[in-house]
């Protein structure tokens, strides 16, 4: 018998070589074990603590991203960046997460991050 693969939408931001990087809100799906996440065709598994502002890596490349689940508030990413959302991820974002219906088609908006100076 065969399952559904667990999926859910999460906040997505390659770190590349700075502190943020290119941002996107989709759905990913876990593996069995729950051990790895999978999205747009790369894998990622945990760092373990051992990354700096970052939490998985690339399994193929090595590249560091911070992955998150979606925050009411918006504050997905540690701190401000630009950030895409998936087609097929919007309305459940806007709606079912965010609580704001009227936004279920916007693309992008700025993530202000949870460490905004104030």
């Amino acid at each position: 018998m065969a399952s559904n693969p667990r999926t859910r939408i999460m906040y997505i931001e390659h770190k590349g070589e700075g502190l943020t990087g290119p941002a996107r809100i989709g759905r990913v799906t876990f593996s069995k074990s729950g051990k790895s996440i999978h999205y747009e065709g790369k894998t990622f598994e945990s760092l373990k603590g051992s990354g700096f502002k970052a939490n998985y890596f690339d399994v193929e490349t090595g590249e560091h991203f911070w992955i998150s689940g979606c925050k009411k508030d918006g504050t997905d990413g540690l701190y401000t960046t630009a950030v895409e959302i998936d087609p097929d991820a919007r309305e459940e974002y806007w709606t079912d997460i965010r609580g704001m219906p009227e936004k279920k088609d916007v693309a992008s908006f700025k993530g202000p991050g949870k460490h905004v100076g104030k």
